[in-house]
Formats: C-alpha cells, sequence, structure tokens
C-alpha cells in the first residue's frame, strides 16, 4: 500500500513538473520603426533572425517571430511585433543580455572584428524602439499542426477582464470559446488559436489583461473565418457565448503578417 502510495506521489510530481515544462511564456515586443529607417529594419531583422536561432540552438528561447502589422488601433505608433518564446518565466524576465547578443552576433558574421560587430550590434538596436512590452503566459491553446512561415496572418487581441470576472472570463475563453475555434480548425477554416495571461501582476488601470492569438494560413482562410457563423448552436451555447463576451473588454485588434521566423 505504501509503495502503490509512493508510486502515486511521484507520478503526480512528475506529472506537475513536465506540465510546467510545457508551459509557454511569450514577450511581446510592439516595435515603432520611423519612416527613414524602414529600409535599415530589413537588416535589423535579418541581423536579429540569425542571433536568435543561435539562441534557440542553445536552449535559451523556444522560439522567436516578427509580424509586421497590417492595421491597429495605434498603427501611427507601432509597425511591428516581435515574439519570443521561453518555457520559463525567469528566462523570459531575464531576456537575452546584450553581451550574449554580441557573441551570438560573432558566430553569425565571423569575417567581422570585435570592433566591427559591436558596431553592428548597436547600430541594428538603435533602428527599432519598444514603447509597450508585454509578458505573457500561455493557457491554453488548441490542438492542430500549424505551421509557422513568412506570410501568415496573425489576429493578436488584446483583452481586458471586466472587474470582477477576471476567472469568470477565463474559464469562459477555455470552456467556451476554444471549443469553437477548434470546431473551425478542423473545418480548415482556421490554423490555431491560443489563449495568455499577463504574466505580471497588474493594477486595475492597466490597459489589458490577456491576449488572444488567431492565426491563419492566408487571407482566404481568414475572411472565411470571419464570414463563419455557427448556425447549429443552441440556445444555451449562444447563452455562453454572450455571458463569455460580457466578462471582457476586447481593447485593441492588430492583424498583422509574419516576415521572419526561427523555430
Amino acid at each position: 500500500m505504501k509503495k502503490t502510495l509512493a508510486l502515486l506521489v511521484c507520478g503526480l510530481l512528475w506529472a506537475n513538473i513536465l506540465k510546467a515544462q510545457q508551459t509557454q511564456y511569450m514577450v511581446f515586443e510592439f516595435i515603432k520603426v520611423e519612416k527613414d529607417q524602414l529600409f535599415d529594419y530589413i537588416e535589423f531583422k535579418d541581423l536579429m533572425e540569425k542571433v536568435y536561432r543561435q539562441a534557440l540552438n542553445d536552449k535559451i528561447i523556444n522560439g522567436w517571430d516578427i509580424w509586421r502589422l497590417q492595421n491597429g488601433a495605434d498603427q501611427g505608433n507601432f509597425q511591428y511585433i516581435m515574439v519570443t518564446y521561453f518555457n520559463d518565466p525567469v528566462k523570459m524576465m531575464n531576456g537575452l543580455e546584450d553581451e550574449t547578443m554580441i557573441e551570438y552576433t560573432k558566430i553569425a558574421y565571423p569575417h567581422l572584428s570585435e570592433a566591427q560587430v559591436r558596431t553592428l550590434f548597436q547600430q541594428a538596436l538603435s533602428v527599432k524602439d519598444s514603447p509597450m512590452r508585454l509578458y505573457m503566459r500561455q493557457l491554453a491553446e488548441t490542438n492542430d499542426d500549424f505551421q509557422f512561415k513568412p506570410g501568415v496572418l496573425a489576429s493578436f487581441d488584446l483583452m481586458k477582464a471586466v472587474e470582477g470576472k477576471f476567472s469568470a472570463y477565463e474559464k469562459a475563453e477555455i470552456e467556451v470559446f476554444k471549443p469553437i475555434h477548434q470546431s473551425r480548425i478542423n473545418q480548415g477554416m482556421m490554423g490555431h488559436w491560443s489563449f495568455l495571461r499577463a504574466a505580471l501582476p497588474q493594477g486595475s488601470e492597466a490597459g489589458s489583461t490577456h491576449l488572444t492569438v488567431n492565426l491563419y494560413k492566408d487571407y482566404m482562410q481568414f475572411f472565411n473565418a470571419q464570414a463563419y457563423e455557427d448556425l447549429n448552436q443552441t440556445a444555451e451555447q449562444r447563452a455562453a457565448v454572450n455571458a463569455g463576451l460580457n466578462s471582457r473588454d476586447q481593447k485593441w485588434i492588430y492583424l498583422a503578417t509574419l516576415e521572419n521566423v526561427v523555430r
């Protein structure tokens, strides 16, 4: 009996460890680039792709993307969104230190001297400004085999849970909206969906508390998804959807195209 109990406890502990390791953390950087520096930003993206690929090889990150914004409430302020993926909240908060990135830059450009590498790195960083950064923890995602590659579309929806309905909102996203998105994916009308919560404590004045990421392989799939209406929903299901919608405020929606990706 004691042996069985010990095995059960060990199994639960191991399951919790695996779950913690599988939890994904993401940093979203909303990037502003001046019009006269847009050409320089192309070089910055290429440099960062090489740097973050080295970081992926060293298992410091899980992945990295750069998305070009198509629209959004602050389109004049932001032109790109850079997303870095981690499997650990500490790694997420520490990020990549400048010296580490410089070492990776040396690997990416072995023909350059150290002085040239440092100059290149500093010039690259001076191109962008990141006035908004979000640290997020993934709570749920759909079951799919979506392939991240340049050209795919994303809708980044910033949400704010209504005061007093934080738990109700998260429950609605996971229990009501996730199955709806999974159904669309199963029908080929969507690529992927994930639901994220701010990983850092925020006060009542925070602009957003959650984020949903909706991915599509192309514009055809995107517009088909917008036109889709589930006529088979029961009255109970419609009531659950409406209750979920009333538990949050959809602050901003950013439509973006993937330009650079490291996986």
